[in-house]
């Protein structure tokens, strides 16, 4: 079983002592759960600088595509499986 070595506290919690648990996000994450369920994660700028370094993700207009990747996708052919997800793109 793997050990977590972050701070955990309800969003209740986390409201009424904002300052107590930005300061514990400056030493290393802080989960945070609503209603018993996992929501999000307080870390300091300096962690989520070095995270989003790691993003090199890029959203592109199909013009923008280096061309053999284009055509690539223009003679993409889905897998037989994915039809069962037809009738989300074409409704009847």
């Amino acid at each position: 079983m793997t050990q977590r070595n972050f701070t955990r506290a309800s969003a209740a919690d986390v409201a009424r002592n904002f300052g107590k648990y930005k300061e514990l996000a400056q030493r290393g994450p802080v989960e945070v759960t609503s209603h018993g369920r996992d929501s999000v994660v307080l870390l300091s700028a300096e962690e989520f600088a070095r995270l989003k370094a790691f993003d090199d993700r890029q959203a592109l207009y199909s013009h923008e595509l280096p061309a053999e990747l284009f055509e690539a996708l223009k003679t993409a052919c889905p897998p037989e499986s994915t039809r069962v997800f037809d009738p989300e793109v074409n409704p009847r």
